[in-house]
């Protein structure tokens, strides 16, 4: 069960890479887009944070895709795992990687059939988006499960790799559904920390500590 965070703010991958439960990150064109920043920087900077596993996603032709996978392997080492579309391009790219041995994702799955493909393509990730189905009115996290129970059935070794992601309620229940891995906005993270019954709890909690310091009493330990 792996935390993956869905940023290339590295402000904030450096604030929750220091809690040590995060496990990888995944960007995407729009992500980089939003950092304002070169693609290649925002790699740099997270490799030098310490993450050990970055989805970094390309575009183009199988070619295209191909190459540009392999250019990036080799600048940024085992740390890069390729992000492919799930489409005829990026599934041919993807086994072309494969057979390189350089992990893969292939992302923009929204059914079980795209799936099986991914996983015959040898893609070492695949990345149903949850929130986005959800959208259409259809249940992102049934094609969780359904992707996860065919993986299980026939001993795929592709990982599944929950994405789009809104709300806590959905990452727990990914895991719930059978995803190895949950990559989330960090906002999503630092919700998973908050409980209103903890909250309460501590506040009576230091409340009542300050009313025993008040009191002067010793520990039991101190009282011979």
């Amino acid at each position: 069960m792996k935390i993956f965070l869905d940023t290339a703010d590295t402000n904030l991958i450096r604030q929750y890479y220091d809690t040590g439960l995060v496990d990888g990150v995944t960007t995407n064109p729009t992500l980089i887009m939003k950092s304002g920043r070169k693609p290649d920087d925002v790699y740099q900077e997270i490799k030098e944070i310490g993450i050990t596993d970055i989805s970094m996603e390309v575009v183009g032709d199988a070619q295209v895709m191909y190459n540009e996978g392999l250019r990036l392997v080799d600048k940024f080492g085992g740390i890069s795992t390729i992000k492919v579309p799930c489409t005829r391009e990026g599934l041919k790219a993807c086994k072309a990687l494969s057979a390189e041995k350089i992990r893969t994702n292939v992302t923009l799955v929204f059914c079980a059939a795209q799936a099986v493909l991914a996983a015959k393509s040898g893609a070492t990730y695949v990345s149903p988006f949850v929130g986005r189905l959800d959208d259409q009115s259809v249940a992102g996290l049934e094609v969780v499960r359904s992707i996860s129970e065919l993986y299980r059935i026939h001993g795929i070794r592709t990982q599944v790799l929950s994405a789009s992601i809104r709300t806590v309620q959905r990452a727990i229940r990914s895991w719930y559904n059978g995803a190895e891995i949950v990559t989330m906005p960090p906002s999503i993270l630092e919700q998973m920390y908050d409980h209103i019954l903890t909250n309460d709890g501590v506040q009576k909690f230091d409340t009542d500590w300050d009313e025993v310091l008040k009191t002067n009493f010793l520990p039991v330990s101190n009282i011979l």
